[in-house]
């Protein structure tokens, strides 16, 4: 489907959670509720729920469960709701949502204060695809807990199960990632992390639904089943005061098909009394095409890849939110935030979902609970 990779940057950010979540192991439940709509005519709501507890002084075990309503045309019919499905042949849904996801994580951590491991498992299960992945993630204090080396490893094995038949060239799907960081305290006041990131993708990369219409002929997407990258990320944390703080990151990738991106993130945070918490952040993102990505109307019978997905093309983005924090009297807290979300105007974008470019509102509200 078309937003199955925004579900896919999630699922790739549960190993940084757990380490946020287990650093501490403490007893700990969070409820929490985010949306996400665009101009494409995507909308989705997501409640989540997580509940971790120690089990000793050294170890912790953890459950974590998202649920994803989706509307979107591309589950009901394979496309957009601006084509014409010849190609597919599928049928609309006269349920509320086109589609409900279910994604469970099982975890364990133990931590001796020199040492911390996680390690668990994760489910997705949704009409169209299956994910199951296994993790692991080692974290090793050193210098008085001053520097911090880590190593992580993720394996997926996911399934696709399109909504109308289709001999796919493989249904599978899997991704390894490794990941290598240092986080070093520079002063009590500054640290700086430093990431590289390894990526092997095998299988059906594409999307079982995008399809190239031109005069002449109709082609469904089809990319190369191999696909290698690589990223180098590079984060500092300042306070400039007991009210004040700032992060900034950046962070450079590259694979074989010629794609590069380039991301730069910034936040600030600002005390307003001791129990609220608000700033600004915004981000900036932009890549290259891939090396079989041809511009629109250009493909022809002959060519063996095509790609219709605007993430296969050159574009920029720009996202700017609010974050928010409340520490609540009982130690429990409320989180929240809001981000609005554009991409550069795109050729791709304007044929497949009729406009120019993407604008999308992401919010959260989360309450969170030590116990």
């Amino acid at each position: 489907m078309q937003i199955k990779n925004f579900f896919m940057l999630f699922a790739s950010l549960v190993l940084l959670e757990i380490t946020s979540f287990a650093s501490n192991l403490k007893d700990s439940l969070s409820i929490g509720f985010n949306t996400y709509s665009d101009n494409a005519d995507v909308q989705v709501y997501s409640p989540e729920f997580a509940l971790f507890k120690t089990l000793s002084s050294q170890w912790m075990v953890g459950l974590k469960m998202r649920i994803d309503a989706i509307s979107a045309a591309s589950i009901k019919n394979g496309s957009s709701a601006s084509h014409v499905d010849v190609v597919t042949g599928a049928s609309p849904s006269d349920k509320p949502y086109d589609d409900i996801r279910y994604a469970p994580t099982l975890m364990a951590t133990y931590d001796d204060g020199e040492n911390l491991l996680s390690f668990g498992a994760y489910y997705s299960n949704e009409i169209d695809y299956e994910g199951k992945a296994v993790f692991v993630n080692y974290v090793k204090q050193l210098n008085e807990q001053n520097t911090a080396l880590g190593i992580g490893v993720s394996q997926s094995f996911d399934t696709w199960k399109p909504v109308f038949k289709r001999d796919l060239p493989n249904d599978f799907r899997n991704e390894n990632k490794i990941d290598i960081s240092i986080n070093q305290l520079i002063s009590p006041t500054f640290s700086v992390q430093a990431v590289y990131s390894h990526m092997v993708s095998e299988g059906f990369l594409s999307s079982p639904y995008h399809f190239v219409a031109q005069d002449s002929f109709s082609r469904f997407e089809n990319y190369p089943s191999q696909r290698t990258g690589d990223a180098y990320a590079l984060k500092g944390v300042t306070m400039f005061n007991e009210n004040n703080t700032m992060n900034l990151a950046y962070r450079y990738y590259s694979d074989d098909w010629d794609i590069s991106s380039q991301t730069l993130n910034g936040e600030f945070l600002h005390r307003f009394t001791k129990d609220v918490t608000s700033g600004l952040r915004a981000r900036y993102y932009t890549q290259t095409q891939a090396n079989f990505a041809k511009d629109v109307g250009n493909y022809s019978v002959t060519d063996t890849y095509f790609a219709v997905d605007y993430r296969m093309s050159g574009f920029d983005s720009y996202t700017i939110g609010i974050p928010f924090i409340y520490n609540l009297h009982d130690g429990s807290k409320l989180t929240a935030s809001i981000d609005y979300y554009q991409t550069s105007d795109n050729a791709h974008i304007a044929d497949w979902y009729g406009v120019s470019r993407l604008n999308a509102i992401f919010t959260t509200l989360t309450y969170n609970l030590d116990y």
